[in-house]
């Protein structure tokens, strides 16, 4: 090989290189990437640190809680209404991070300038009452102090009952108000299953999550996300697929309300179950459903929904042109589209926590 043309060869290796180093320095990471139990387990706290992460949770949830009950006190509004729009809120801020900047503080309901002090209002920053009511503005004070400040969890939320208090307090009427200030079906729908949630528990700490299949089962399972598929078209595989046998029974990985369920060509008989992280977990390939099951239910991290089976790729009722798995999906909710990310790190998560749990408990049993 000539002297220039190992030359023109090392210039353009060194181009590409600089060219992958500046995509993957500029392009910022997915949403989903931040998630706690998406992280590596070499970069994961000490079993002491996440006993204290553990503790300063339960302690915001608390006051969190006092917070929203507090504000039922002054407006009458449901306090697990006022808990559904803040967390509701909070999962957009995840999904788009830049665009709903904001102090640190214990609610996650963001609301720009314009909104709070009117938008013909010259003052986008405005703070007083009396000027922010004369421009329409949604901002008032609930604190007391005099100020209506848009980084004031008690302001914020007090502003928040005010609106939703002018339509009425009915759960119609709520959904009203909710489609009229996010003028989004979707968010009213969430909103609604968020407080269907913490209304059926009476708490905000629902973040417990399973395995999808019982730990005592004989299954297998690898990371199959972004593979490619061909039945019915080429598309890349959403989801991790886990082998076990005919009738295993496959389980809720959270706390959630069940909205989906029946046949898919592509999934055969499926389930989808919405959680408080606005996340969409796809259960497909089902030769049946626990009948206890329905569209809109609650269910909770363990609850067996269904069997493992072959279905789909078919009209309803097509089985065995594959070997017998369950197809799971995740989906995160960006506030107009689901998009997929890859469950494998999750489901691995889970896993390895539920056998830790049980490992414990079954060491506690003996030494008793």
């Amino acid at each position: 090989m000539s002297h220039p043309i190992r030359t023109a060869r090392a210039i353009r290796l060194l181009l590409l290189l600089l060219c992958a180093i500046t995509l993957t320095t500029s392009c910022p990471l997915p949403a989903h990437a931040f998630d706690e139990d998406l992280q590596p387990s070499s970069s994961r706290s000490t079993p002491k640190a996440k006993a204290n992460a553990s503790q300063s949770l339960a302690t915001l949830f608390t006051s969190r809680l006092a917070l929203y009950q507090s504000i039922e006190a002054l407006t009458g509004i449901p306090w697990y209404r006022l808990a559904a729009i803040d967390q509701y809120e909070r999962t957009l801020t995840v999904a788009h991070p830049k665009d709903r900047k904001h102090a640190e503080r214990i609610t996650g309901i963001f609301i720009t300038g314009p909104v709070w002090s009117g938008l013909m209002n010259p003052d986008s920053d405005d703070q007083i009452p009396r000027s922010i009511e004369m421009f329409s503005g949604l901002g008032q004070d609930g604190s007391g102090d005099g100020i209506a400040d848009r980084d004031n969890d008690k302001d914020l939320l007090f502003s928040m009952a005010s609106y939703l208090g002018k339509y009425g307090n009915n759960e119609d009427e709520f959904g009203i108000a909710v489609w009229e200030y996010y003028h989004n079906s979707r968010a009213v729908q969430r909103v609604q299953q968020f407080a269907k949630l913490y209304r059926t528990y009476g708490k905000l700490d629902l973040n417990s999550q399973a395995f999808p299949l019982p730990l005592s089962s004989i299954y297998s399972y690898r990371s199959t996300w972004g593979s490619r598929r061909s039945w019915g078209g080429y598309r890349i595989h959403e989801g991790t697929d886990l082998f076990a046998g005919y009738g295993v029974p496959v389980r809720s990985t959270c706390y959630g309300v069940v909205e989906m369920k029946g046949w898919n060509p592509f999934g055969g008989w499926r389930i989808g179950i919405r959680d408080l992280n606005n996340r969409y977990h796809y259960y497909a390939h089902l030769s049946g459903f626990d009948k206890t099951v329905h569209k809109g239910d609650i269910v909770t991290p363990g609850q067996t929904v269904g069997w493992v089976g072959s279905s789909g790729y078919g009209k309803p009722g097509t089985q065995g042109k594959f070997p017998p798995h369950l197809h799971y999906g995740i989906y995160r909710d960006n506030g107009w589209t689901d998009w997929s990310f890859d469950p494998y790190p999750l489901l691995r998560n889970w896993e390895q926590t539920e056998r830790k749990a049980l490992k414990t408990e079954n060491e506690k049993g003996t030494s008793s």
